[in-house]
């Protein structure tokens, strides 16, 4: 049933604005086709808002939020598709809730229409091509167990990208791998490259002799892209998922990896990606590396250096320094760093800070790489810098979903809270947008950080997608009678589908200062806040 009502009208004879909504029960749509359709609705003549959700408690605030819905929408549940339009007319909302019927049913008749048969489940799939070994999974966290079980049962190795699981879920799905000597890589595992090709959220890198394993999607992604940029390549990079090494899970998947590297004869040098893992999981691997007879480098972000002194690993202290030091060691050179150039970053942070307030004391992050948000928030701590942020470090600094940002602020926008019935932020950037707005309008923030990811399965065009906010965040600051310092890193290669040239290009021409990565964006973010409080 269709509802409508009358949020506004001009008493000077404007243009009265009507919201339109309906709820389809028991329909359910992925997060990018909603994207998409929710996307060509807001261009429609005469639709001034619009968008078409799964009706998670999370999207029904978005919505209400944004006046899509109201006390009189019909009740709805996690399994059913919500649209809400605003528009100048009546006939202006019932026109994009057409247009979302015809789209749907114009998805439905292209997959109908292809001469390739399309299995219905993962046992078709399996018997129309029995050469298959390898399935990837993402479906709703409820019902990823149950598939992800069939494709073990298959015998297929698999990448499961579906986040919502739960921890006893992923514990026993992979000791049902380990028993047939299959990788389980996930939940909520973004990013892997086996043999070349690339899963997920992948970049595509050149090919090469180091291999790399890591409880940390964006983390991989940053480190084979900085690999790519220092000349080096890359054999396999495989994922765990973030979980892995808990202790609950004992490391299994981060394990089996670290054999298959092993016994990988294109992989000369290992790199290990994570946060620290828990004691008795690191003891463990500190066991297993002994026995390794290739060099390798371990980032476990946060972690105590000494966790690997008088062993064969060589430690780096962010995802920068693992890519520098995973090339050093594929040339059969010293793994040894020079020190940072301290002088150019204070320089560039004083051309920086030239045209800011002096009030203007705290910054904001706003990412949609959890690992990258983590990294950042590492190197601001290392230079006496506390964030909140709802992947704290620190329970005391630990923001609750859904609040407003205080003082310095990170966020990691690809966290559940975020992401529960809509596109990952890597795809789909309305809500970090929305946000930069709200963060350019606090007079006290100086600096606001960003990562821009680029690669397979990302947005086709994510800078593009960033420059309007970025334009719009300087006029906020600027009408404010201040500046603010957009701060950005492109996690892409010239060889990605973006091209990381370009992508840096459009980012520059919006106003934004581009790093070389997203740690060294973060210690000029650091030393500008620390001016800044000099001042």
């Amino acid at each position: 049933m269709l509802r409508m009502k009358r949020i506004h009208c001009c008493e000077t004879g404007g243009v009265c604005l009507t919201t339109k909504h309906e709820v389809r029960k028991n329909q359910y749509f992925d997060s990018v086709t909603l994207m998409v359709a929710s996307s060509a609705m807001r261009q429609m003549d005469g639709v001034i808002n619009a968008a078409v959700m799964m009706g998670t408690d999370h999207n029904r605030d978005l919505m209400r939020n944004a006046g899509l819905i109201g006390p009189d929408t019909p009740t709805f549940g996690v399994n059913d598709t919500v649209i809400g339009v605003q528009a100048e007319t009546d006939q202006a909302a019932q026109d994009a809730i057409a247009y979302f019927d015809t789209f749907i049913n114009g998805k439905k008749a292209s997959a109908q229409a292809q001469t390739q048969v399309r299995a219905t489940s993962l046992p078709t799939a399996k018997s129309q091509c029995p050469q298959t070994n390898f399935a990837v999974i993402s479906v709703p966290g409820r019902y990823a167990r149950a598939e992800a079980e069939k494709a073990l049962g298959l015998g297929l190795h698999v990448l499961l990208f579906s986040d919502n699981v739960s921890l006893q879920d992923e514990v026993e799905l992979k000791e049902m791998a380990l028993e047939k000597g299959l990788l389980m890589m996930g939940p909520d595992c973004g990013t892997t490259i086996i043999n070349g090709t690339a899963l997920g959220f992948a970049n595509v890198v050149r090919r090469g002799n180091i291999g790399l394993v890591a409880a940390a999607g964006t983390g991989l992604q940053e480190v084979t892209v900085l690999i790519d940029q220092l000349g080096g390549g890359v054999s396999q990079a495989l994922g765990t998922g973030g979980r892995d090494l808990k202790a609950e899970v004992g490391g299994k998947m981060m394990s089996l990896c670290l054999e298959a590297l092993r016994n990988d004869p294109e992989t000369q040098v290992i790199v290990i990606l994570s946060k620290p893992p828990a004691k008795e999981v690191m003891a463990r691997m500190l066991e297993q590396l002994s026995t390794m007879d290739k060099p390798v480098i371990a980032a476990f972000l946060g972690g105590d250096p000494s966790l690997v002194e008088g062993t064969n690993v060589v430690w780096a202290g962010d995802l920068e320094q693992a890519a520098k030091l995973a090339v050093l060691a594929a040339q059969g050179q010293p793994t040894t760093l020079p020190p940072q150039d301290t002088a150019h970053t204070e320089t560039y942070v004083t051309q920086l800070c030239a045209t800011l307030k002096p009030k203007q004391t705290h910054l904001r992050g706003l990412y949609s790489g959890g690992t990258l948000c983590y990294e950042a928030m590492l190197i601001l701590q290392e230079e006496g810098i506390d964030a909140w942020s709802n992947i704290a470090l620190d329970a005391r600094w630990k923001l609750p979903d859904g609040q407003p940002s205080r003082d310095n602020t990170l966020l990691d926008m690809g966290e559940d809270f975020f992401t529960n019935g809509m596109p990952h932020p890597m795809i789909d950037f309305r809500q970090r947008v929305e946000r930069m707005e709200r963060e350019a309008a606090d007079p006290d923030v100086a600096v606001l950080l960003l990562d821009c990811v680029g690669g397979y399965g990302t947005h086709a065009d994510p800078a593009g997608e960033l420059a309007p906010a970025i334009r719009r965040a300087k006029e906020i600051a600027a009408q404010d009678g201040r500046d603010l310092v957009i701060l950005a890193s492109v996690t892409a290669t010239e060889t990605d589908p973006q091209v990381r040239s370009h992508q840096i290009q459009i980012l520059e021409q919006a106003g934004a200062v581009v790093a070389s990565c997203n740690a060294q964006a973060a210690r000029l973010a650091a030393g500008i806040i620390r001016r800044q409080r000099q001042e």
